[in-house]
């Protein structure tokens, strides 16, 4: 009698730990959105239903590990497939490599501005551009052109 009981305090604590884990998993799943921790969350269940019928916990260990490898590997690159992201493309980047004319002068402490494609953008860079000046786009931070001097 006193070996069940041992074994059902054991088993009580898997029940917790399971479910704990499943818990843990489902806020972090809920805080990133990232797909990740939603198949350990699926793992854990699969073990804890197993502590339920008080399966050996190193048994209840390798399908927590099995179930969430399997989940995360096969199913977590379809469903990101078919997730939408909140992505606005806005063809800004084709920017970089152009040369832009320099309309307000740029310092390494202050921002300029500078005209490319008959738009003026703001524009940062680490060298001191004067206005009438031809520069390039090497990057877009932001709003904000980083630029510098056209060789």
């Amino acid at each position: 009698m006193n070996m069940t009981f041992l074994a059902l305090t054991t088993n009580g604590y898997l029940v917790i730990a399971w479910f704990t884990i499943i818990i843990l998993a489902a806020f972090i799943e809920a805080s990133t959105m990232d797909l990740t921790s939603i198949w350990f969350a699926a793992g854990a269940f699969a073990a804890l239903l197993l502590s339920f019928f008080q399966v050996n916990p190193y048994v209840q260990a390798v399908v927590f590990v099995l179930v969430s490898a399997a989940l995360l590997v096969f199913l977590r690159p379809i469903f990101k497939r078919y997730t939408k992201r909140n992505e606005v493309h806005t063809n800004a980047d084709r920017l970089i490599g152009k040369i832009a004319n320099c309309l307000l002068a740029i310092s390494p402490d202050e921002h300029g501005e500078v005209k490319i494609d008959g738009k003026i953008w703001t524009a940062v860079s680490n060298e001191t551009i004067a206005v009438g000046e031809k520069v390039d786009v090497l990057a877009i931070e932001g709003v904000k052109l980083v630029v510098k001097k056209h060789l």
